[in-house]
């Protein structure tokens, strides 16, 4: 946590200072080739790493995946779905794309209440929990779910389970997700870094 911590303050004041170079001297106005466009152009960083699939993952490689299926998605319902609505309005004759809707997948990892991440929310806040109750918790509560899945093997102590991906399925570990979803900052690492001057 403390090092997540020092990570994000030194990214955001270098967003900021970046920020503070491309608006013009003196002015709210921001440029964009040699011209005022407006007073809110900021810099942003999408940082994409792609679908990752480890030999352990863990809750890290659960959001960055779940990134990807929603950038899927996107790319899907703009490029699919709108696209043949539109002919099909215009009258336009085209072939049919068949393409894999994922929007289940996305359903099963971030449905607040029933989904993996609303789970795992659940059970920090309800306190004297653990990564293995959390874990028989979500065998007992996304087990029919057809994106999930967990073997006997899986199931027997040692705290895995899958998910059908549109990408293919991977096993995650759930080993240390309480923890790191909780992602409080011990107050000494915040009095070590107030103190540092």
């Amino acid at each position: 946590a403390l090092m997540k911590g020092i990570y994000g303050a030194t990214f955001d004041y270098v967003v900021s200072r970046i920020n503070g170079v491309v608006r013009p001297p003196g002015g709210d106005g921001d440029w964009h080739v040699g011209r005022p466009v407006g007073p809110r152009a900021r810099i942003g960083v999408l940082d994409i790493f792609g679908f990752e699939i480890f030999e352990r993952n863990s809750l890290e490689q659960l959001c960055i995946n779940l990134t990807n299926e929603t950038l899927q998605q996107t790319f899907n319902q703009f490029v699919f779905k709108l696209e043949q609505r539109e002919y099909e309005r215009e009258g336009i004759p085209y072939d049919f794309v068949a393409f894999e809707d994922n929007q289940d997948v996305i359903d099963l990892i971030q449905c607040r209440g029933t989904g993996i991440l609303g789970l795992l929310d659940e059970q920090c806040i309800v306190g004297h929990s653990s990564d293995e109750k959390f874990t028989r918790n979500l065998y007992a509560r996304c087990g029919g779910h057809v994106r999930f899945a967990a073997s006997p093997g899986q199931r027997s102590g040692s705290d895995l389970f899958s998910v059908r991906h549109y990408a293919g399925p991977v096993e995650y570990d759930t080993g240390g997700w309480l923890e790191k979803n909780e992602d409080r900052l011990p107050a000494s690492s915040v009095g070590l870094i107030e103190g540092s001057g």
